[in-house]
């Protein structure tokens, strides 16, 4: 639903959602109820026995022909989906056929970033890309099809490459023809690199983003949401790029501030936490937590005051505020921890900006904080992660419980 949500937000109009793989699945029929009642045309397409390698059986009436054919009125047509493996490729060789059974031309091509086909099979870009699908243990290759037919070096990755060969028989089955595509890399369209500008700086951000991908799917597998064989790839790709999570900057500055708040004895109730946070200057910011606010709360205030050029020693809350906050949070008695988590100190930030010039400066730089690095020694609570995400910030953080208890949020 937010995927339709965002193509029409981009003025690109939602002709139809197919539902794959149907086979008269309870939650499929809610879920085609639902979106009915929005409007929106849905059409099953039912799972072909044999689909792909028995192109006989599947190019046929009992196959592409059992289901449904999409009436689109452009010439062109995008076809889309939540993720991988969710039938896109199908859904478009149905059409194709269809198109092809009323004696229409029609072809096929797929728009995809990644990996990017005229860079190095190493470049840090595309070792990115094996880290951010890790989970489906995608590895990138050179495309044998496309040296073969043009002498031409490009990279490809394994999913595609393994299914060329029947993709390309369901194609020349459906059309009559092969002539078009004479390898994976054909079949994409893919100019990315003509927009580079600065190799360099893209090379860092891949590398950044390769440290991010482990600390994803390491806090994944602590909470047991993850599996160690996919931990293990990650741990791979990142021993290929040559990278150390400590390379992300804000990762030592989170854990040393944390060790410099256990040192001063400060923290709440004997857990000590830090975070730390790297300006667009290359400025790292730090946070320690409190029975005030926690460590990602007192980062973002210190980044507010340092942007603002206001001195440490300048309270943004008032204390008024900051009293009533922690009095109705106890008064609830759903919490003995009544320390501010991120989304509540912005929100006193905001009171407190309307009575008090310091806030207001703060306040007003905040927007200075999107994109920037951010790193937790301890896992967030939902209240420091929502906060996160709205001021656009790329955090990551050490699977480490910032309390005793077996659950909190």
């Amino acid at each position: 639903l937010k995927l339709i949500d965002d193509l029409r937000e981009n003025n690109i109009s939602v002709t139809a959602i197919v539902i794959t793989r149907y086979s008269g699945q309870t939650a499929a029929n809610t879920f085609q109820k639902r979106l009915k009642r929005h409007g929106l045309q849905v059409f099953l397409h039912r799972e072909i026995p044999g689909y792909p390698s028995h192109i006989e059986e599947v190019v046929s009436e009992e196959g592409f022909g059992r289901n449904p054919y999409i009436p689109v009125t452009r010439p062109l047509v995008v076809v889309t989906g939540p993720g991988p493996s969710s039938g896109k490729m199908a859904t478009c060789l149905n059409q194709i056929y269809h198109e092809s059974q009323q004696r229409h031309t029609a072809r096929y091509a797929k728009f995809e970033t990644f990996p990017v086909w005229n860079l190095p099979l190493n470049h840090p870009l595309n070792i990115a890309y094996e880290a951010a699908t890790a989970d489906l243990s995608d590895n990138n290759a050179i495309d044998n099809f496309h040296y073969d037919a043009y002498g031409v070096m490009a990279v490809n990755y394994n999913r595609d490459l393994q299914t060329f060969p029947l993709l390309q028989g369901l194609l020349s089955r459906i059309t009559g023809s092969n002539a078009k595509y004479q390898s994976p890399t054909d079949m994409g369209v893919n100019c990315i690199t003509s927009g580079f500008c600065d190799d360099k700086a893209i090379q860092q951000a891949a590398r950044e983003e390769i440290i991010r991908r482990f600390f994803q799917y390491y806090a994944a597998m602590q909470s047991g949401q993850g599996d160690e064989k996919t931990f293990e790839r990650i741990e791979e790709i990142l021993h290929k790029a040559n990278l150390r999570p400590e390379d992300r900057k804000v990762v030592k500055a989170a854990r040393q501030t944390a060790l410099d708040c256990e040192a001063a004895g400060k923290g709440d109730n004997g857990i000590y936490c830090g975070a730390a946070i790297r300006l667009r200057d290359g400025t790292i910011i730090t946070g320690k937590n409190s029975p005030l606010m926690h460590s990602a709360a007192s980062m973002i205030l210190n980044a507010g005051k340092h942007l603002a050029q206001l001195p440490d020693s300048q309270h943004l809350l008032l204390p008024e505020i900051m009293e009533s906050v922690a009095n109705f949070k106890n008064g609830l008695g759903t919490r003995k921890r009544v320390g501010l988590d991120l989304s509540e100190t912005l929100i006193a930030l905001v009171v407190s900006a309307s009575r008090d010039s310091y806030a207001k400066r703060a306040l007003d730089c905040l927007h200075l904080l999107e994109h920037c690095d951010v790193h937790l020694s301890h896992i967030p609570g939902g209240g420091d992660e929502a906060a996160l995400r709205h001021l656009g910030c790329s955090y990551t953080y050490d699977p480490i419980s910032p309390t005793r208890n077996l659950f909190f949020a």
